[in-house]
């Protein structure tokens, strides 16, 4: 059963699962904000993110992505080549007002990656900014993009639901800043590093309570929100609780990365109920 093993891994590796999370969060747009979501950007984004997480998670210098000589990253490597070409093929098919939305996020998730300034690597590379440029191409590529591809109003809800989705990503990066505490260099200065394991899950509880707290900013609540808001909240504290630095191997890749999807199928049923 080896080969099952080395396919799940490849899976994670290879960023699927990361993806998968990422097109969970723009459906569930589709329940919390009840527009319809466009199959086209829909797997662009899936294919997209594959692509373009690979290209951040093992080239944070484009050579080294483009050179690499492990056989098992070369897979990865074409593998990401293949998905950007599907993603390209789903591109031409969303609307022009969605393609500027889409280039405003690549530019950003290409800063992270690429030098900026003379004296700092990347965007990655000044300190403790990394989980909110992660933060917002999520919220933007979740939120923003299909209310784009939808021509719906960018309304009060839209920006809270936005809100609410960059604070959902800067909780879920937790499990994963403690996990790496060990190995990041000291001068990224992530909020492990700066205030502890403590204190940084306590900002995290915090942001928890904000992000369950606006809910009730919106002007449009639909009837199953609070509830479902409510779940998700306590699968956080959960989360936030099992969080330690040594953690299992798949805790944070798997698991962690694997609530956006939960909170769909969580989104579905009570839809359903209600």
């Amino acid at each position: 059963m080896k080969w099952l093993q080395h396919l799940f891994d490849f899976y994670l590796d290879a960023s699927v699962h990361v993806a998968l999370a990422i097109l969970s969060l723009l459906l569930a747009t589709s329940y919390t904000l009840n527009i319809p979501v466009d199959f086209h950007l829909a797997l662009f984004l899936f294919f997209g993110s594959i692509s373009c997480y690979n290209f951040v998670k093992y080239g944070v210098e484009a050579e080294k992505y483009l050179k690499l000589t492990n056989s098992y990253h070369k897979g990865i490597q074409l593998f990401s080549f293949v998905t950007l070409f599907f993603a390209a093929y789903h591109a031409h098919l969303i609307r022009r007002e969605t393609l500027f939305g889409v280039v405003v996020l690549v530019l950003l998730t290409g800063l992270y990656a690429l030098p900026l300034l003379p004296k700092s690597r990347n965007l990655r590379s000044l300190g403790g900014l990394k989980i909110f440029i992660v933060a917002v191409v999520w919220a933007g590529a979740t939120v923003y993009l299909p209310v784009l591809e939808a021509d719906y109003e960018l309304s009060w809800d839209v920006g809270i639901e936005a809100v609410q989705r960059a604070l959902i990503v800067l909780i879920l990066l937790v499990p994963f800043e403690i996990r790496d505490l060990k190995y990041d260099a000291p001068d990224l200065r992530t909020l492990p590093q700066r205030y502890g394991v403590r204190k940084t899950k306590f900002l995290a509880i915090l942001l928890l309570i904000l992000f369950f707290l606006i809910t009730f900013f919106k002007d449009d609540i639909m009837p199953f929100e609070i509830l479902e808001k409510g779940i998700l909240s306590l699968l956080f504290l959960i989360m936030l609780w099992r969080t330690r630095e040594g953690q299992s191997k798949y805790f944070a890749s798997f698991w962690v990365e694997g609530i956006p999807v939960l909170w769909l199928g969580m989104l579905y049923v009570l839809r359903n109920l209600f």
